[in-house]
């Protein structure tokens, strides 16, 4: 998946107007499920997915290692990261609150 997509735009400087094409970074929605239970919502850009996933849930301390992981299944067309672990019990109240976050 690319991570940056051409535009054709109208550049506005000193000199006048002047048709161009330019480039901008893509930005992708990542919802992670961990064990059947949608936890969050990432605005990121469209690479390493599974990476990215893998280490949030273990910055949020949800993971303590790989080797936790029983399954990871990334679906790019929904934005979905299925992830299923050994440890199936429920997730704490404030991890359910659905949250997004954004790179910038």
């Amino acid at each position: 998946m690319n991570t940056i997509e051409k535009f054709s735009i109208v550049r506005i400087s000193e000199e006048g107007e002047n048709d161009t094409e330019d480039v901008v970074a893509r930005e992708f929605s990542l919802t992670i499920i961990l064990n059947n239970q949608e936890l969050v919502t990432l605005l990121c850009s469209p690479t390493d997915l599974e990476y990215l996933a893998i280490g949030f849930l273990f910055s949020e301390g949800l993971l303590k290692g790989k080797d936790e992981i029983k399954k990871l299944v990334l679906d790019t067309k929904r934005g979905v990261v299925r992830v299923e672990t050994e440890e199936k019990g429920e997730l704490a109240r404030d991890v359910l609150f659905k949250r997004l976050i954004t790179s910038g």
